[in-house]
């Protein structure tokens, strides 16, 4: 168990990015609460995100829609907020819809994860984490593979680039 986050982290289920970025933590909160900014970050460019819908709250959904650099949209991301603690955590599944129903498997090639990105003030910046805890070591192997890190360190990058230039 890692004592520095509000659970323990299971190294065989989760999987873990930190990073102190020089945006505040306000920013970063705005970053992934408003739609408009959402869009302009959340996926690795070139790829984009086409649609986006945020019902901030408690059984809220968050739902994005990625399209790819030739236009083709993938299907929905669709998942429902768990917890919303402003400026400081931010936590939603995809293993539940919106109004907490459970999730009808499809039996399509994805997996189910759910998501906390938290939030700390560092100096004049933020320290960000975002972890993705998964069901089974199966989930966990199939999203690093996807490209966790690497997708998410960059996704990252983009926000801060985007926020900074919003500050400006």
């Amino acid at each position: 168990m890692n004592n520095q986050y509000p659970f323990p982290i299971d190294p065989r289920l989760d999987l873990v990015l930190e990073r102190v970025v020089d945006v505040p933590p306000e920013l970063v909160w705005e970053a992934w609460t408003q739609p408009e900014h959402l869009k302009q970050w959340f996926c690795p460019r070139p790829w984009s995100v086409a649609e986006c819908e945020i019902d901030l709250r408690p059984g809220g959904r968050f739902r994005t829609v990625m399209c790819s650099p030739k236009g083709e949209k993938l299907p929905a991301n669709d998942g429902c907020y768990l917890e919303v603690v402003e400026n400081r955590r931010l936590v939603w599944t995809s293993a539940l819809t919106p109004g907490f129903r459970p999730l009808v498997p499809s039996g399509e090639d994805g997996f189910l994860f759910t998501a906390h990105i938290l939030i700390e003030p560092e100096g004049k910046g933020t320290r960000y984490t975002a972890i993705a805890m998964h069901p089974d070591e199966g989930g966990r192997t199939k999203h690093e593979e996807m490209g966790f890190y690497e997708g998410w360190a960059t996704a990252l990058e983009q926000l801060v680039e985007h926020m900074q230039n919003q500050a400006h």
